[in-house]
């Protein structure tokens, strides 16, 4: 028990974001797949959402030249680029995985180390019925949190959009507190 409390008191210390809201008000929308129709269709729902719900977004494929490296999001260059069009956040999308089990991760990797992640996930792979999104938040190069969004039921790739696009709004507004 004691160090149960002694690991909460640590987490909510070194990541102050998970004892309350994270306040979001801007962000810069960063989907980490292989396939270029998916990171498309993720970072424009994702920014059209959040748009929709007051949060000033940005889709990272905006930023970057068709096939460049995504790990330049966080060069000195890009990131001056990135404070001057009044974005401070980067939010961080990938697919955690096909199962319904998946957790937060405890240990987040600073934003340089998670731009130079490889995907192994799609959004969609035949027969599976559920698809678990992971959202990593980052201010500053630190993770200040992350958040997981699972969508079950889903047996096509455009059901899992239509699943993310329907759930998204509550999890917005969690975030803006």
């Amino acid at each position: 028990m004691k160090n149960l409390f002694f690991v909460s008191f640590v987490l909510l210390m070194f990541f102050p974001a998970l004892s309350q809201g994270i306040k979001l008000k801007n962000a810069l929308v960063v989907g980490q797949f292989d396939k270029p129709e998916d990171r498309f269709s993720v970072e424009i729902n994702l920014t059209e959402m959040l748009s929709m719900q007051g949060v000033k977004a940005f889709p990272s494929l905006n930023m970057l030249k068709q096939g460049a490296d995504q790990s330049l999001l966080a060069s000195d260059t890009i990131t001056q680029a990135v404070l001057l069009k009044g974005y401070d956040t980067y939010l961080v999308v990938n697919v955690k995985g096909y199962d319904r089990k998946f957790k937060k991760s405890l240990v987040l990797p600073v934003l340089t180390e998670a731009l130079n992640r490889v995907s192994l996930y799609h959004i969609f792979k035949d027969e599976v019925t559920s698809v678990t999104f992971e959202f990593t938040f980052y201010r500053s190069n630190q993770p200040i949190y992350t958040e997981i969004l699972k969508c079950g039921n889903v047996s096509n790739r455009e059901d899992v959009v239509k699943k993310l696009r329907k759930k998204m709004p509550k999890l917005i507004e969690k975030w803006k507190q």
